[in-house]
């Protein structure tokens, strides 16, 4: 039997590493860790207990050829503290975004695609988002 005691980490593939530096570290606000001297490039970053690994490898079958935001396509979700802010800080930076405040799972999400197509979903608690408006 295997007993999971939490999510580690998530690694996405990326092709250019300043750019999404950039988006991780600028846009969305991750601190970013000490990585392994691997024989590859790459940058870590810390949510909480949890991580995000960008690898760099431009060949990767993972990485998106476009900006179409799909939502059942695999992404990666972060629990953000305030949806409008977040928001509007995407907007101002010219992140494109998909926005479901009414989301039937639950929580108001924002949908964007990093530089190279990988979604990243941001979400608050629905119920705390009602409140907030109200």
């Amino acid at each position: 039997m295997i007993r999971s005691v939490g999510l580690h980490h998530v690694s996405l593939s990326v092709s250019d590493l300043e750019k999404a530096k950039d988006f991780y570290g600028r846009i969305l606000g991750l601190k970013e860790i000490e990585r392994p001297p691997f024989d590859f490039p790459g940058a870590w970053y810390s949510i909480g207990t949890q991580q995000i690994h960008l690898i760099v490898h431009p060949a990767s079958e993972t990485i998106r050829r476009n900006e179409k935001i799909d939502t059942k396509e695999g992404h990666v979700a972060l629990r953000i503290k305030d949806y409008d802010e977040a928001l509007s800080w995407l907007r101002k930076q010219g992140v494109k975004v998909l926005e479901k405040p009414d989301s039937k799972s639950g929580f108001a999400q924002i949908f964007c695609c990093d530089p190279d197509g990988n979604i990243v979903e941001l979400n608050v608690d629905r119920q705390d988002y009602i409140s907030k408006k109200n």
